[in-house]
């Protein structure tokens, strides 16, 4: 399997092992790894049977001003920026993601936050046989997951929505971990 890290994140695979499928024919992605996993899918012309996107950078119902003070605010303190960016997208669950930290740059940050997705090439990978599969929290605080949810499910295999997850899909209390599939 191919895996592609969040933005500012790098080894945090492990904390999707219990979704992630040992495949040489599998690409996966979290949040702006689902970006890229999305990307290198596209541009593959070998085989290929699946495309796990957790969590993917979803923006695109976010106004510019959102994204301008985004960057400004990562532009101004980097350091602060990436402690709270870590914060809410460990919340609700208490996980210390700086193990995983691997500060990104600026231009990852722009196209994460400009990226968008469309329904063209989730349609073309569908009708390649490529499984699509999406793994959305409804706790999540770092993207739009409701519109994300609207999005992607009519395109994807499956869409899985975390009730108590957040963007790690994690929830508070390990009880709390209930999942629907749409």
């Amino acid at each position: 399997m191919i895996y592609f890290s969040g933005f500012s994140l790098r080894g945090e695979s492990e904390l999707f092992a219990d979704w992630l499928v040992e495949s040489d024919y599998a690409v996966a992605g979290f949040s702006y790894g689902a970006i890229r996993a999305l990307e290198y899918a596209l541009e593959h012309s070998g085989r290929l049977d699946r495309v796990l996107l957790f969590s993917p950078a979803f923006f695109q119902t976010r106004s510019e001003r959102f994204r301008r003070l985004q960057l400004d605010a990562y532009r101004r303190d980097r350091e602060s920026y990436l402690h709270r960016f870590l914060a809410n997208v460990a919340a609700p669950a208490e996980c210390d993601l700086r193990p995983y930290l691997h500060p990104g740059g600026t231009e990852e940050l722009e196209r994460l936050l400009s990226y968008r997705w469309r329904e063209r090439d989730l349609k073309a990978l569908r009708a390649r046989g490529v499984v699509i599969e999406v793994f959305l929290g409804e706790k999540d605080r770092i993207i739009d997951a409701q519109g994300a949810a609207e999005f992607f499910t009519p395109l994807a295999t499956a869409t899985y929505r975390f009730r108590h997850g957040g963007h790690l899909l994690r929830p508070l209390l390990a009880e709390e971990s209930g999942f629907a599939r749409d």
